[in-house]
């Protein structure tokens, strides 16, 4: 079955139906979640739905309360894997209004990642009118406190039910939203990172650009063997030896001439974080190259001096420096500090400034969540 890109079929407008929650968290017990929010643990009363098969197309969109959705035991999602999905956060400014970062983008790697997964493509205006019904009817759960935020997850699955390899013929589309603070359970320090020597995220001409699901079920072995090595995160290498992802991060290296460098391949999702970033630090005049970097090339410069700088980032921890590189080489295993700079706190500050609305978005990327 050929899905046709959503960028370049015209959309109708999109109508909501609002079914409201007549059993919300209390607001007393909202506020105890709100005063430390813990990432991904809580969830608002709400959630966005939409339907999609071949006759009607996106159907049924509605606001729902929060909770389990009702599923046959053959529906295709369980079987076959046919899921995406997208983070993306909103944020109360100063005044009070609220706003997200770049959906655009995110609405656009959710039509590629459905592409790839041969689901259907939601258009970016459902996309970005979902996010709106979403903050709307729990505007209160977005928190205000210095780095927290509404942690918005959009996502969509096959929903037909039937055993067959082929793409289904219904999906269903949700965003549910979770009240976000630091990511990392030490805060955004700094993490040390394990070499996966042996498991891979993704291959040439796979999922790894794409937002799917089971690029996170391949990652968590290995994660697991990281925490047993008593390091955080893992580092994943492609077949010749060349960096991929930290965990579900992207990587970004500092060069001791102020070149900023980052790994590219269609192995790597595409962050919406990590190009931010980019752009920010080109404002400064710095030089940025995409392109392979091997973990060996990677070492050999954090010991001759030519990797000033190496951190990690992504929309749930922003940005997060690399204090600590482990693995295992020759049958022995190694731990290198890595150097620590200035670029990663900087440019995270400036990025969450302009999150915050602190300051000034010359690239237009805000977009405001609690207005029509």
């Amino acid at each position: 079955m050929i899905r046709h890109s959503a960028q370049f079929l015209p959309s109708q407008p999109v109508a909501f139906t609002r079914y409201l929650n007549t059993t919300p968290v209390p607001p007393a017990q909202r506020q105890t979640i709100l005063a430390n929010p813990q990432f991904g643990a809580a969830f608002t009363d709400h959630m966005v739905g939409m339907d999609w098969d071949e006759r009607q197309g996106w159907h049924n969109a509605r606001v729902e309360p929060y909770g389990p959705i009702a599923m046959m035991p053959s529906a295709v999602v369980f079987h076959y894997g046919q899921e995406i999905f997208e983070g993306l956060k909103a944020y109360r400014h100063a005044d009070g209004s609220i706003w997200t970062f770049r959906p655009q983008d995110n609405a656009k790697r959710f039509q590629r990642s459905a592409h790839r997964l041969s689901l259907p493509e939601l258009p970016v205006d459902h996309f970005l009118a979902s996010l709106k019904q979403i903050v709307d009817v729990d505007n209160e759960w977005v928190p205000g406190a210095e780095g927290q935020s509404l942690y918005l997850r959009p996502f969509m699955f096959g929903s037909e039910a039937f055993l067959g390899v082929r793409s289904a013929r219904e999906a269903r589309f949700h965003v549910i939203a979770s009240p976000a603070g630091a990511y990392f359970r030490g805060g955004n320090d700094s993490v040390s990172i394990w070499v996966s020597d042996y498991y891979r995220r993704a291959g040439k001409g796979g999922t790894g650009s794409a937002k799917c699901g089971g690029n996170y079920a391949a990652s968590l072995l290995p994660q697991g063997q990281a925490l047993e090595h008593g390091c955080d995160q893992t580092l994943f290498l492609d077949t010749e030896g060349n960096v991929d992802e930290c965990g579900s991060m992207n990587i970004v290296f500092v060069m001791s001439d102020g070149t900023v460098v980052t790994p590219e391949s269609d192995t790597i999702l595409p962050g919406i974080t990590r190009e931010s970033l980019l752009q920010l630090a080109e404002d400064r005049g710095m030089k940025v190259v995409r392109r392979s970097v091997s973990l060996a090339e990677w070492r050999e410069g954090v010991a001759s001096g030519s990797v000033r700088e190496v951190f990690a980032c992504g929309t749930a921890a922003v940005v997060i420096p690399i204090r600590e590189l482990c693995g295992i080489d020759g049958g022995e295993e190694f731990r290198e500090q890595q150097p620590r700079g200035e670029l990663a706190q900087s440019l995270r500050d400036e990025l969450v400034g302009i999150q915050m609305g602190r300051d000034d978005d010359r690239h237009g990327w805000l977009y405001r969540l609690d207005v029509d």
